[in-house]
């Protein structure tokens, strides 16, 4: 299964009462493949708020997000959690809509082993003929894949790739010593171009809510050999990147991404609590940033 180099992340949308917009997830879906250049979409990912997602919310975005690419994208369904019978449960139903792949987050909270790490997503894994990227988070998990684990299920038929959000280092070891076709991401838009540099395929994005068809366009240079125009298209975007997260103080996702949408005339709403939406200097901040777009 090929996912292509540039995978967002995406919001979900939410109304005035806080429940799923419909009407603007279709549209935000049409946007993303066609201005924004997706290759593919993760639905029910972190930036799509998963925490407060319930399985039943989860499992009607997977279908309707299915059904509204239709097949002009991936549809990578986010299923995994820190019970791994429950991420087993979530996966099988997501399989059955027809969702393209999964993504399936490190155990968050009850900090496994390295070996209980490997069970967990084996156990996933055998549970499911849908190709996986395993997502290690440290900063969210508080438990980080090693590259020894992520090597060993690197060996598992449909672990198909990783989205790293450790360090280039990490990054580095695992695409120099990974099967050929085991595919890595990073999941830190910062550093996507440095990421390709030292062995990435491509990068699972929050910032291509707002310039993907751009960050396709450094991928793309990159890839075929124009350095110098993907180090200015990094050095472009750069402050869109970190002044996502960094606004000017650390900003929880998606609050400063749903923001900047709104102010590009997608009404995807406000993050449900506990996210609260940017303060006054904050929103300053984010006006500014986008400004340039």
């Amino acid at each position: 299964m090929e996912f292509g180099r540039l995978i967002t992340a995406m919001v979900t949308p939410f109304d005035e009462r806080g429940q799923i917009n419909w009407d603007e997830t279709a549209r935000l879906i049409d946007y993303l493949i066609l201005d924004q250049k997706s290759d593919s979409l993760v639905i029910g990912g972190t930036t799509g708020e998963s925490p407060t997602l319930s399985d039943q919310e989860k499992l009607e975005l997977f279908r309707f997000a299915i059904d509204k690419a239709n097949n002009r994208c991936k549809i990578i369904a986010g299923t995994g959690s820190n019970n791994t019978a429950h991420s087993i449960y979530l996966t099988q139903e997501a399989e059955k809509l027809g969702v393209d792949g999964l993504l399936l987050v490190v155990p968050y909270y009850n900090k496994p082993s390295q070996e209980g790490m490997f069970r967990h997503f084996e156990a996933i894994a055998q549970s499911t003929e849908l190709p996986i990227i395993v997502y290690n988070v440290p900063s969210r998990t508080m438990s980080s894949l090693s590259v020894k684990t992520t090597l060993r299920l690197a060996n598992i038929p449909n672990i198909v790739g990783t989205k790293e959000c450790a360090s280039l280092e990490h990054v580095t070891l695992v695409a120099t010593s990974a099967p050929a076709d085991f595919k890595v991401y990073t999941g830190d838009d910062s550093v996507t171009l440095p990421a390709l540099a030292v062995g990435a395929y491509g990068v699972i994005s929050v910032a291509a809510h707002v310039v993907g068809s751009s960050m396709k366009d450094m991928i793309d240079s990159f890839n075929q050999g124009d350095v110098r125009e993907a180090t200015a298209l990094h050095q472009k975007l750069f402050p869109i990147f970190k002044g996502l997260f960094d606004c000017p103080d650390p900003l929880p996702n998606p609050a400063a991404i749903k923001y900047a949408l709104q102010l590009l005339g997608h009404d995807v709403g406000e993050p449900r609590l506990p996210i609260i939406p940017p303060n006054e200097d904050e929103m300053k901040f984010i006006k500014e940033l986008i400004a340039v777009i």
